[in-house]
């Protein structure tokens, strides 16, 4: 596909110091890649001519800039929204989350994932690292949904399925796609013995792909891995070498300076949930402290039955007022920084650093197209503030995936979304009378 925006303030987020942020411009695409940024009409008209045959958008005014990433998300939980709230993290699992999930068939994991990656692909996520079981069934959602996707096979001790079935099925259906990686998590220090996190990293060596865990998420987690080994969970992985080769720790709340050393040192990326760490009241994590020690920090939602939605706009605003109550600090996690938590630090957290999370020639065509057609846009001294601090999912107009348009004048158009709305009630209704 051809694409020529037009009409639009371009937020590139490849801004170096003292250059502007944003700029009126066009943006052409040709295949999966971007082929023209430029603010020059003279340039835009010629590229324009050459390219006949392009669909051309006009912005009206809006900003395009690059798709956001969540780095961290439990997609199929959808399932499981507004379902058990109001209560700590263990209760949370032990009575609720995983009696549910034990009920759980593919079909209705892959029916749960499809809803997550259309409410993720209508607020502007065109990319997600995704944690869940039968991850080979959430491909088939991701993958008919049009979104890129890192989709980790999950397991704990006693749910050891990633190893025999869900990784090989997974590594084999992402062969062959442009848009969907594959990796495994194993759900956290707590849950997953020595022997098992050995297996896992094992399995990432043979396979050749990523790993993400939960790390350091509540107080109750702390104090079960210093009760067990005599150290913090940071320090227990890092001695099993967990931290090494990329790993993206979800969480990271309760952290000594020590941990936060070491996570600096292992090239460890963080995936910093505010809106579930508030809500399950696991804490605030040191976000401001890790991002200016070095260490990459990128916005995730969790999953949406610790949320309860999966808005990145309204996440990324949380991760910076958070910041800056609990710090003191009006100038903890500015805008600017805060859109390249969700944007350029997130993609290279999913290995696609300069490739995705910006809007240059040459990268891959991942874009979102705001609408400011809305009052609070108006008036406009900062367009960068105005989109860390006042956009919201339903200002999303176009989103471009891998160089294809899949949300179109803020309509959503490889998903019939009435038809899986209630697919996800017969589901939820099915497991409801089985438990």
């Amino acid at each position: 596909m051809t694409l020529f925006f037009r009409n639009c303030k371009v937020l590139p987020m490849t801004a170096a110091a003292g250059e502007p942020n944003c700029f009126d411009g066009y943006v052409g695409v040709e295949g999966r890649r971007i082929a023209l940024v430029t603010a020059d009409a003279a340039a835009a008209e010629a590229w324009r001519a050459a390219h006949a045959g392009a669909r051309e958008i006009d912005g009206r005014g809006g900003i395009l800039m690059p798709g956001l990433v969540n780095t961290h998300c439990h997609m199929a939980m959808t399932l499981q929204r507004s379902y058990a709230d109001d209560m700590a993290l263990m209760e949370w699992l032990n009575d609720h989350i995983w009696p549910f999930e034990a009920r759980q068939t593919d079909d209705d994991i892959r029916v749960g994932a499809l809803l997550g990656a259309a409410e993720m692909l209508l607020g502007g996520v065109t990319s997600v690292v995704d944690m869940y079981w039968s991850e080979a069934a959430v491909f088939d959602a991701v993958d008919r949904a049009g979104m890129r996707a890192l989709l980790c096979a999950s397991y704990l001790d006693t749910r050891l399925e990633a190893f025999e079935s869900d990784l090989p099925a997974l590594v084999e259906k992402c062969e062959g796609s442009s848009r969907i990686r594959a990796g495994l998590a194993p759900h956290a220090a707590y849950t997953c013995s020595a022997e098992n996190l050995r297996r896992g990293m094992e399995a990432c060596r043979r396979y050749g792909i990523p790993m993400t865990t939960h790390i350091a998420e509540t107080l109750d987690e702390v104090r079960m891995i210093r009760e067990r080994y005599g150290a913090t969970p940071v320090e227990y992985l890092d001695s099993l070498g967990v931290l090494d080769g990329g790993l993206i720790a979800a969480h990271c709340v309760h952290l000594t300076d020590g941990d936060r050393r070491i996570l600096r040192e292992r090239g460890v990326h963080v995936a910093h949930c505010p809106t579930s760490n508030m809500k399950i009241a696991s804490g605030v994590a040191p976000i401001e402290r890790l991002r200016t020690e070095g260490v990459n920090c990128t916005v995730g939602t969790d999953g949406p039955s610790s949320n309860n939605d999966l808005d990145m706009w309204e996440e990324m605003r949380n991760a910076s007022f958070l910041q800056k109550v609990t710090t003191m600090d009006p100038c903890a996690v500015p805008a600017y920084e805060l859109l390249r938590m969700a944007t350029v630090c997130g993609a290279a957290a999913i290995g696609h650093a300069g490739e995705l999370g910006v809007v240059k020639e040459g990268a891959l065509a991942d874009l979102v197209l705001l609408s400011t057609q809305r009052p609070y846009y108006h008036p406009q001294h900062d367009v960068v503030a105005n989109v860390a601090y006042c956009a919201k999912a339903a200002d999303v107009d176009t989103v471009v995936v891998d160089g294809e348009v899949v949300v179109d004048g803020g309509r959503l158009s490889t998903v019939d979304l009435p038809s899986l709305y209630a697919r996800a009630g017969a589901a939820v209704r099915r497991i409801a009378g089985e438990l």
